[in-house]
């Protein structure tokens, strides 16, 4: 299976990140912490290139804490800084102003040495649509100022946004490249809501969803719907849809709504916290 996916605006904000790269200091690269290597862009990837980088593992809170700090320690050891975020907690947006006035020091000691007057650092924040990057700017100035939603594709031009005194923010529209060659690349993020939900069957999400739990989080299959060592997927459905309340006229369960269910209980994490790729 290839998933194809993109629309104009996406090659338009290819070329433009391009075009601008040359204008800051470093890059701040968003990640969802439950698929932080299925959410690069691998196109993005040339397009940066040598330039520093801060990596943000945002939605901390959905993600399984343990995986997460294997994942920065990744990060970390291939020279990329990297900070695991909650945008409702204050302390975790002070840590990526803090990260950022650290990354900008280098630009403005050359300059100071040229004799010239140091100015605001400026970086480029990126990622891929509905990873939370417009939540996170407004969090980081501190008023709504950058457009917020959850679908993906909210953010579709280039913008400057000042961060107090500190630094400058370049932002961009969420970017996803054209197609994802890897079937699982393509389940994980439409699991946690990145590609728009008509690309796949729902049925099909949620079974890879439960497939996923039932090898590496069974506690928590157990623990939201009761279902324990049933290999069956149309009797999970049966199970979980009868429960929850997913029924047609005569009482049958109705898949598509159970499916429904299964990949909001992810996303909202009602499942618990988990990861669904760790850094091995």
């Amino acid at each position: 299976m290839t998933i194809q996916w993109f629309p104009g605006h996406m090659a338009k904000a290819k070329r433009e990140v391009q075009e601008k790269l040359k204008l800051v200091d470093f890059v701040i690269e968003l990640v969802d912490a439950r698929v932080p290597d299925s959410s690069q862009n691998p196109m993005l990837q040339e397009v940066l290139q040598n330039k520093p980088r801060m990596r943000v593992l945002m939605k901390k809170d959905l993600a399984d804490p343990a995986i997460t700090r294997l994942w920065m320690d990744r990060f970390e050891a291939e020279g990329i800084k990297s900070v695991a975020v909650d945008v409702q907690n204050k302390q975790d947006v002070q840590l990526v102003i803090a990260a950022a006035k650290e990354m900008g020091k280098e630009k403005q000691e050359k300059l100071m040495k040229k004799g010239v007057r140091p100015r605001a650092s400026r970086a480029m924040i990126l990622g891929i649509p509905n990873v939370g990057k417009s939540t996170l700017i407004n969090r980081l100035v501190n008023r709504k100022i950058a457009k917020t939603g959850d679908r993906p594709g909210v953010t579709t031009s280039q913008q400057w946004i000042k961060v107090k005194k500190d630094f400058e923010l370049l932002d961009t529209p969420g970017i996803l490249w054209p197609k994802f060659e890897d079937e699982l690349v393509g389940y994980r993020l439409a699991a946690i809501g990145t590609i728009k939900d008509q690309l796949l069957p729902k049925e099909d999400i949620a079974a890879f969803i439960v497939n996923f739990l039932k090898e590496a989080y069974p506690s928590l299959l157990q623990e939201r719907y009761g279902l324990e060592g049933e290999n069956d997927m149309g009797i999970i459905f049966e199970k979980i849809g009868g429960s929850r309340g997913c029924l047609e006229s005569g009482g049958r369960v109705n898949f598509e709504k159970t499916a429904e269910v299964i990949i909001r209980d992810l996303r909202s994490g009602r499942l618990g916290r988990l990861t669904l790729e760790g850094p091995e």
